[in-house]
């Protein structure tokens, strides 16, 4: 809940912010909880303990430990193997604080602007075989599903960074976790948007392979809350992506939140270069782009560190669609990140851009994580700075 007060003397606003109350949570679809664990921080305050337990009845079913003492990021899930270990987290529910939730991306080594995120949920129940969080420091070692409870803590930080920036200023949610995967189970949106609505300077751009938009519909975003779906065409889904939203339920979602006015974008990532995709992305680009009144496309391929790629092929095996692909000459990137060759992610992008540029000359289009020689050779100088994570 969101209370806005008159300006302060300083022309910044006094914000009270509460975790949502008035709310039934809901079980979403494809997460089965077995496992809960209290960490740190669930029931530091009676708001906290009456939210966390309001979700913890709905898994009546699930064994419910108490670590009270223990930060969630210290927590054992008691495996060695890192795929067991990465099967029992997505079947575990965490809750705890994130006292460091608000933070300023600092890319290097590739020509990604640097930008505001927060982190009210950690990691996702999505099963996606190429993920990249799975070979990040803190899902590696505890690649649980988590809730932090401090969400109006990170409410009055973004307020507080927006008013210093004095400027239009994005805050996305959606680089370590998926941002509507739970929303069923915590009603955050319901929180998030009118915070943003209401806010002078700060927007807040959601990154989701989700459908649960039914809590967005009747909400006043004022424009400041922008969707953005990852999407693929349903063939590459089908193959790399599993427990995960259909493609023609995240088209339908997209098209209820643009019915009410929500500015929506599409990021298409990671393109994955199977047998034939050219026609099969170039039918996509053009069903995206005639079904859906999509603001922004940006494009991006894989770009995965050594712990996600070893979790990759032990899903799929050494020899596997993504593995032969990336570059074996330049394996890793300025960033730490393995890619496709250069060649052949100008010829994916480069494909796609051709199709969208003939069906929608003036759509906004970009790229993610790549380095300037691909913005070049493909003619979007001019849109960088203008990807998925910013305005």
């Amino acid at each position: 809940m969101l209370d806005v007060e008159e300006l302060s003397l300083l022309g910044q606003r006094e914000l009270t912010v509460s975790l949502p109350c008035d709310y039934e949570p809901v079980r979403p679809a494809r997460f089965e909880v077995a496992s809960i664990i209290l960490a740190k921080g669930s029931y530091n305050t009676p708001e906290r303990r009456q939210f966390v337990e309001r979700i913890c009845d709905l898994y009546p079913e699930a064994h419910v430990e108490e670590h009270l003492d223990t930060p969630h990021n210290q927590l054992r899930l008691g495996y060695r193997d890192p795929l067991r270990l990465h099967q029992a987290g997505k079947h575990t529910l965490v809750f705890g604080e994130l006292r460091s939730a608000v933070r300023f991306a600092q890319e290097s080594g590739n020509a990604c602007p640097n930008y505001w995120h927060f982190s009210p949920y950690g990691f996702c129940p999505y099963g996606c075989k190429y993920c990249y969080l799975a070979g990040t420091p803190g899902v590696k070692f505890s690649p649980s599903v988590k809730i932090y409870v401090n969400l109006p803590e990170m409410l009055l930080e973004i307020d507080r960074i927006a008013w210093r920036q004095r400027g239009p200023t994005a805050f996305y949610l959606g680089k370590l976790q998926d941002s509507l995967a739970l929303d069923p189970l915590t009603a955050y949106s319901t929180v998030l948007v009118p915070f943003f609505a209401e806010h002078p300077w700060a927007y807040l751009t959601l990154l989701t392979k989700s459908a649960h938009v039914d809590r967005l519909l009747n909400l006043q975003h004022h424009g400041h809350s922008i969707l953005s779906w990852s999407v693929n065409p349903p063939e590459v889904s089908a193959m790399f992506e599993e427990n995960v939203p259909s493609i023609d339920e995240r088209l339908q979602a997209m098209r209820r939140v643009a019915e009410r006015g929500y500015p929506v974008r599409a990021i298409m990532m990671p393109i994955i270069p199977i047998k034939g995709w050219q026609d099969l992305y170039t039918a996509f680009t053009r069903r995206l782009l005639e079904g859906v009144p999509i603001k922004r496309l940006t494009l991006g391929g894989i770009c995965i560190y050594r712990s996600a790629r070893d979790l990759m092929e032990r899903k799929m095996g050494m020899r596997n669609t993504v593995s032969e692909n990336i570059d074996r000459v330049s394996p890793v990137a300025g960033d730490g990140r393995a890619r496709y060759p250069r060649n052949l992610r100008h010829e994916v992008y480069s494909a796609i851009i051709q199709s969208a540029r003939h069906l929608c000359p003036n759509l906004e289009i970009a790229l993610c994580l790549e380095e300037q020689a691909l913005w070049e050779s493909n003619s979007l100088m001019s849109s960088m700075g203008r990807c998925n994570c910013r305005l």
